[in-house]
């Protein structure tokens, strides 16, 4: 047990709460992330995947988050290029809806904000015969192409979490915060784990990063002001199809609502398609509905060539976003800016004020900045903070020679030359140059361990647990990897019956 006063209480293992815990602790500060589930286990695993600028929030007027989110998605190309890649986006112009002057101005601005860019310009394309027209249908005449990055969501948490533990903090799932109190300057916080046991740590400062449950727990924490800021939960849900096109390249797909909808090259095989905005009141167990299936079919068939159906689609997931309450009676025009609430003890800022700090809001291209944000809130009431250090830090696993993973895969086909090279790209994918320390010494298939499919093998599975924080099998098969998608039922199995043996 940790004897002395934490300097800093995350709660909530998402982007935000991991980045925010990262950060702390590489400026020197004691730090407990609590997660009362697994990491990425809520809003985090479920977004559409991509670290992106935002095209669309310059419809209304986002120019600071577009900036920010542009700015960001340069960083993360740099720091995680593992889990980060380059993708073109095509948008097939729709004149009804947006007229092409409209476009062009956005996209321009799309190039010229956000500071150094390491990705290609926008540009006009004739679609008719050209690759960028895969899948469409022939009546798309003219379009649109500019570059944003995609991104493994669970495992850039997870990413996080593991320099977390790199700079001396701490990081416990599976439990939860049972209570808090301020006594005497500090917050004494009762914790519970998912097998009961029952404990009480001390810290200096709190950052309330819960997700769909900030409100909760700042309501929680402080009962004597209850109600203060304000959250709308809004569900993101998706789909996911057999690859609608062979091209590497994906799709942002206008609709008469105004809204719009990404169709994206997803596990190789699929495609991706979403997302839709949806008001909840329930956001523990989102799910998509019947609605949301034929809302997102219905405008990917009116782009694609080969129609969807229901019977297409092999897995959807839902998640719930936080996002501030500004007002907006359209969950669409909802800022999907951050928001900080700071609240601690009366008097100046400084040490034994007890603060709490609550985010909400925020997307998962912006979470490094919203940390640096955070800290300079909290700066005044820890003195012993260290100065800035994230923007040009690699991530766990993200120091690939040249930042180049076509060449780190090259390289450990080299290092490792009986060993299949797909194993060795989807291992070299997931951990970046901390792959070395999954395949250890092996040299033959054989000694990975048993072979579960989809490029799982047990020894991947041993050190998702002795490493990164993975208890169960949805923990291993659809956060720490996506490999649960292509597995069959039976293969699935084998990976719970395999996991429930090593407890």
């Amino acid at each position: 047990m940790h004897s002395s006063p934490y300097d800093l209480l995350v709660i909530g293992g998402g982007i935000n709460g991991a980045g925010i815990a990262r950060d702390a602790a590489g400026r020197g500060l004691s730090v407990l992330l609590a997660e009362q589930d697994d990491l990425a286990a809520a809003t985090s695993q479920w977004s559409t995947k991509l670290i992106h600028g935002g095209l669309r929030y310059l419809e209304y007027y986002e120019f600071r988050l577009v900036a920010e989110s542009l700015a960001e998605r340069e960083v993360l190309l740099a720091t995680a290029p593992h889990l980060v890649e380059p993708l073109a986006f095509v948008l097939p112009h729709e004149p009804h809806l947006r007229p092409a002057w409209m476009i062009r101005t956005g996209l321009f601005l799309y190039d010229h904000i956000g500071g150094r860019r390491t990705l290609p310009k926008s540009f006009g394309v004739d679609l008719a015969g050209s690759r960028w027209s895969a899948g469409l249908k022939p009546r798309f005449r003219k379009g649109f192409v500019y570059a944003d990055a995609r991104v493994d969501d669970a495992r850039l948490v997870v990413a996080n979490a593991l320099d977390i533990a790199a700079h001396g903090g701490e990081v416990r799932t599976r439990t939860r915060v049972t209570g808090a109190r301020r006594d005497g300057g500090l917050w004494r916080v009762a914790l519970r784990t998912a097998d009961g046991a029952a404990s009480e740590i001390v810290a200096r400062a709190i950052v309330n990063a819960a997700g769909p449950w900030v409100k909760h727990v700042l309501d929680s924490v402080r009962p004597e002001q209850p109600g203060e800021g304000s959250v709308r939960h809004v569900k993101g849900s998706h789909i996911v199809v057999p690859r609608v096109h062979a091209e590497a390249h994906a799709y942002i797909l206008q609709n008469a609502d105004k809204r719009i909808v990404f169709v994206i090259p997803f596990e190789s095989d699929y495609s991706l398609i979403g997302t839709t905005d949806v008001p909840v009141d329930d956001y523990e167990h989102p799910e998509i509905s019947a609605d949301e299936v034929d809302y997102l079919i219905k405008l990917a068939n009116a782009y694609l060539d080969r129609p969807l159906t229901t019977s297409d689609v092999v897995w959807t997931y839902s998640g719930v976003r936080p996002l501030y309450d500004d007002g907006s009676s359209d969950p669409s025009a909802i800022t999907r800016d951050y928001v900080l609430k700071l609240d601690a003890l009366p008097g100046a800022p400084g040490p034994e004020r007890a603060p709490v700090l609550s985010l909400f809001g925020g997307k998962i291209t912006t979470y490094r900045k919203l940390a640096e944000h955070a800290l300079a809130e909290l700066a005044p009431y820890l003195p012993a903070m260290k100065p800035a250090w994230t923007q040009a830090a690699p991530l766990p696993g993200g120091d690939l020679p040249g930042r180049d993973r076509n060449a780190w895969f090259a390289e450990l086909c080299r290092r490792y030359p009986q060993l299949p090279a797909p194993l060795l790209r989807a291992i070299g994918t997931r951990h970046g140059t901390r792959a070395i320390a999954v395949l250890g010494d092996a040299k033959t298939p054989a000694d990975l361990g048993r072979d579960f499919g989809a490029h799982l093998t047990a020894r991947e599975v041993d050190y998702l647990v002795a490493e990164e924080w993975a208890r169960t099998a949805d923990d291993v098969l659809w956060r720490r990897t996506k490999c649960g998608l292509p597995m069959s039922p039976a293969q699935r199995d084998a990976v719970a019956g395999y996991m429930a043996g090593r407890a």
